[in-house]
Parts: structure tokens; sequence; C-alpha cells
């Protein structure tokens, strides 16, 4: 008797445990649980993406919005910063390409008598060959001399400007892809640097300033004319006061 109780037990137990409907209870039970867990999960990236947003750090932002959509597609969070993650991912691409603009130039001041010479430089894009002798780097330099003032200057470190330089010349200067135009030039008599400077110097400052890039088309005495381009969206007016 109690050997039958024991097996009606038993087969009782494994009913029970093969029960579909108790099974599909508790695998949605089980399911629900690891929803609302990546639910939370997500909404802590969630809260580090808003606080990147308000606090205006578009590419730590689009760090937090990336890893959201990578690890939690399907949540609430992932599908409330949807709609403008687009416009975060923009801004965080512009705020990197000014960083980099921006660690082109290098600046410089230098104690001279009684004041400060401070100068701002930029390499051009790509080097030029002005002479034959292989391609150079090309520089644009904004300078404030406490006696000579505000001159700005492009440096050959070979070769040399047009001879007619040396009274006066123009280069052409365009501005992101636009016409060029023509501005006052000329190559001081001296060995001291290869430079030429542009005439309208707070002219060229204020290009350099609104515009991303400028290439400047200067002529050479190997003959013929130049250009090099220079990346200067990333100036810093701060460097240079009384320049804007």
């Amino acid at each position: 008797m109690k050997r039958l109780i024991l097996l009606a037990a038993c087969t009782l137990a494994v009913a029970a445990c093969t029960d579909p409907e108790a099974e599909r209870q508790k695998q949605e039970a089980a399911a629900a649980q690891e929803h609302a867990r990546r639910e939370v999960d997500a909404a802590a990236i969630g809260k580090q993406y808003d606080g990147a947003v308000a606090a205006a750090d578009w590419e730590r932002a689009r760090i937090f919005g990336v890893a959201l959509f990578d690890q939690y597609p399907d949540s609430d969070t992932a599908a409330r910063i949807e709609p403008g993650f687009a416009e975060v991912k923009a801004k965080a691409e512009a705020a990197r390409e000014l960083r980099r603009m921006q660690a082109l130039w290098s600046y410089n001041q230098v104690a001279v008598g009684k004041g400060v010479q401070r100068s701002a430089m930029i390499q051009g894009k790509e080097r030029v060959d002005v002479d034959g002798s292989g391609a150079k780097v090309v520089q644009l330099v904004f300078r404030d001399h406490p006696q000579w003032k505000h001159h700005a200057y492009l440096v050959l470190q070979a070769g040399d400007f047009a001879r007619a330089c040396y009274r006066a010349c123009r280069v052409k200067v365009g501005v992101d892809g636009a016409a060029p135009r023509a501005m006052a030039a000329h190559r001081p008599d001296t060995d001291e640097a290869i430079a030429m400077f542009i005439d309208d110097n707070r002219g060229l400052w204020r290009q350099a300033r609104k515009a991303k890039v400028i290439e400047i088309e200067f002529p050479v005495q190997a003959g013929g004319v130049r250009s090099v381009v220079f990346e200067t969206g990333g100036l810093d007016g701060s460097q240079m006061p009384g320049w804007d």
C-alpha cells in the first residue's frame, strides 16, 4: 500500500513539473525580471547621457548614446533618446573637428623690452614645392609686436617669393571655397627670414577668424604661383588680445 501511495505522489510531481502552463508562467516571470533589469541598466546609461547633453558635452553624450543603442536597443530609454540622437552625433562630430583644428595652431609669447610679443602660427595643410627642391612647410603667422604692432605674413622654408614682391605684389585669398580676392603684399628686403607680409593684416585676421579654410596663392621667384591651404577654423582670438 505504501508503495502505491509513493508511486502516485511521484506521478503527480512529474505531472506538475511538466505542466505547460506552469512552465510558461515561470518563463514569463523570468523574462519580465530580465527585462526589468535591462531597463534599469539602460536608464543608468540614459542618465549619464542626459547629464552630458545638459553640459553640452556632445562627444561624451555620443559615447553614452552609442553604448545605449549597442547594449539596450529595445529599451524604453533608447526609444526616448532616439529622436534627438542624430543631432547629438552631428554636434559631437563638429566638436571633434573643432578640437582638431584648434590643435593646428600654436601660440607664443616673448618678452620684448617692456612689452610682450604675441604670435599665432599655423602650418599649411599640405607642403608646397616652391623652387623644385621638394615640398616643404609654408606657415601663416599673425604677430603683435610692442613696437612694430600688428602683422600677418607667410613664411617659406626654402626658395623665395617673386622679386617683384620686394616692392609690392598681390596674393589671392580664398575663403571656404568662395572666389578668391586680391590682397596687397610685400616681401621685406632682408635675409633674416623668407617672409611676405599681407598688408591688410586685420582683414586677413577677420577672414581667418570666421572661416574654416583659407587658401592663399602667391607668386614665387622660381616662376608662376603656388597656393597653400590653411585650416584656420580653430583660431583662438583670446590668444591675441586686441585683434578681434
